[in-house]
C-alpha cells in the first residue's frame, strides 16, 4: 500500500515558521508588525506614500548611525562626538552645492545635477574622515578600552569641532536647496512620491549592502572581526591591527559626513548644532538593533523612521515621543536588543 503524504505537516510548517519568527528573527517580525498595522487605519495610497518616505528617513538615520555602530561593534569606542561629524558632513556638502558646484545643482541638467551631489557627498565623506584620522590620534587612542574616559573627551572634542564650525561658517542657519533632479515628485497610480526620498532609500540600502559584503565576504572583513576577537593573533601573522582600527574609525566618520548631506538636501536648512540633535536619532538606532551591530542598526533604522511617519499622520501629538516609546517597548520584550550582538 502506498505511503500517503503527510499533508498535516506540510501545511503546518508555514504556522510553525511565523510562531518562530519572533524569537529566531525579531528584527523581520517586528519590522513586518509595524508596516502592516497601520495599513487598518489609513487608505492604501496614503501607506504606501508614508511608507516610503518612511524608508527614506530611516535610510539617512541608518547613514548617520552605522559609523558610530561600526566603531562601536568593532573597536568598543564610544563616540560621543559622532554629532559633530554629521554636522561638519552637512556644512562641507552645503559649500558645494550653494556655493562651489552652485551653477551645476541648478542647473536643468541631470549629468550636471548628478555631478554636483556626487562632489558633496565625496567632500562631506573626506573632510569628516580626515577629522577621523585626527581625532583618532589625538583624542580616542589615549583612552582605548575605557568607556568613560572615551566619554569626556568625546563630548570636550565635539564642543571643539563645534565651534570650529561656527569659525568657519557661522551661527546662523544655512538654506541647502536640493539640485533640481531630485525637487518634485513621481507620480504612480494618482500617488505623488518624492523624488528625493527614493533615492535616499536607494543610497542607504546601497551603503547597507556594502557594508555587510565588505565585512562579511572580504578579507579585510574577516582581519578587522578577527582582531577583534584575538588582536595578539592577527599580529602574529604580520598585520598591523592599529591601522586596521583606524581605518575603521575613519570610515565611520566618512559615514557620519554622509549622512549629514543626505539629510541637509532632506531638511533643505543646517545650523551648527543639528549634529546633536540628530544623535538622539541615532544612539536609539544603535540601542534598539543591538549594540554594535550593522545588521541591527539597518532594522533599527527603518522601525524609527516607520514609527516617525506613521504615529505623526495618525497622532501628530505623540510624534515627538514615538521613537523613544518603541526604543522603551523594545527593549521589555528584548533588553539585548532585535540583534543581540556587541561585534558585528
Amino acid at each position: 500500500m502506498a505511503a500517503v503524504p503527510d499533508t498535516t505537516a506540510r501545511a503546518g510548517s508555514p504556522w510553525r515558521w511565523l510562531t518562530r519568527l519572533p524569537s529566531e528573527r525579531p528584527h523581520v517580525f517586528l519590522l513586518g508588525v509595524m508596516m502592516l498595522l497601520p495599513l487598518f487605519m489609513m487608505s492604501l495610497n496614503t501607506w504606501i506614500v508614508l511608507t516610503i518616505s518612511g524608508l527614506a528617513m530611516g535610510a539617512m538615520v541608518f547613514l548617520m548611525a552605522s559609523g558610530m555602530s561600526l566603531t562601536f561593534g568593532l573597536m568598543s569606542v564610544l563616540n560621543l562626538a559622532h554629532g559633530a561629524f554629521i554636522s561638519l558632513g552637512a556644512f562641507a556638502g552645503m559649500t558645494v552645492l550653494t556655493f562651489w558646484l552652485g551653477d551645476y545643482a541648478r542647473s536643468s541638467s541631470m549629468a550636471a545635477n548628478a555631478f554636483a551631489v556626487l562632489a558633496a557627498l565625496g567632500l562631506a565623506g573626506m573632510v569628516a574622515g580626515l577629522l577621523g584620522l585626527v581625532f583618532e590620534r589625538l583624542v580616542i587612542r589615549p583612552v582605548y578600552g575605557d568607556h568613560l574616559k572615551q566619554i569626556l573627551v568625546t563630548v570636550g572634542g565635539s564642543i571643539v569641532v563645534f565651534e570650529l564650525i561656527e569659525v568657519i561658517w557661522g551661527h546662523r542657519e544655512i538654506p541647502v536647496p536640493r539640485p533640481e533632479a531630485l525637487r518634485g515628485a513621481l507620480i504612480v497610480g494618482g500617488m505623488a512620491l518624492e523624488k528625493y526620498r527614493l533615492a535616499a532609500v536607494v543610497v542607504g540600502v546601497a551603503v547597507y549592502a556594502t557594508l555587510i559584503w565588505v565585512i562579511e565576504r572580504t578579507r579585510l572583513g574577516i582581519l578587522i572581526r578577527a582582531g577583534v576577537e584575538s588582536r595578539e593573533m592577527v599580529e602574529i601573522h604580520g598585520y598591523r591591527i592599529r591601522m586596521l582600527f583606524l581605518g575603521v574609525f575613519v570610515a565611520g566618520s566618512a559615514l557620519a559626513g554622509l549622512g549629514g548631506v543626505m539629510w541637509a538636501m532632506y531638511r533643505e536648512i543646517i545650523f551648527t548644532h543639528m549634529g546633536d540633535e540628530l544623535m538622539i536619532s541615532v544612539i536609539v538606532v544603535i540601542i534598539l538593533g543591538g549594540l554594535g551591530s550593522i545588521r541591527g542598526c539597518f532594522y533599527g533604522a527603518m522601525l524609527v523612521g516607520l514609527v516617525n511617519l506613521y504615529v505623526g499622520y495618525l497622532e501628530p501629538r505623540l510624534a515627538a515621543v514615538a521613537t523613544v516609546g518603541l526604543m522603551v517597548a523594545v527593549l521589555m520584550w528584548r533588553p539585548q536588543g532585535l540583534i543581540p550582538v556587541i561585534k558585528v
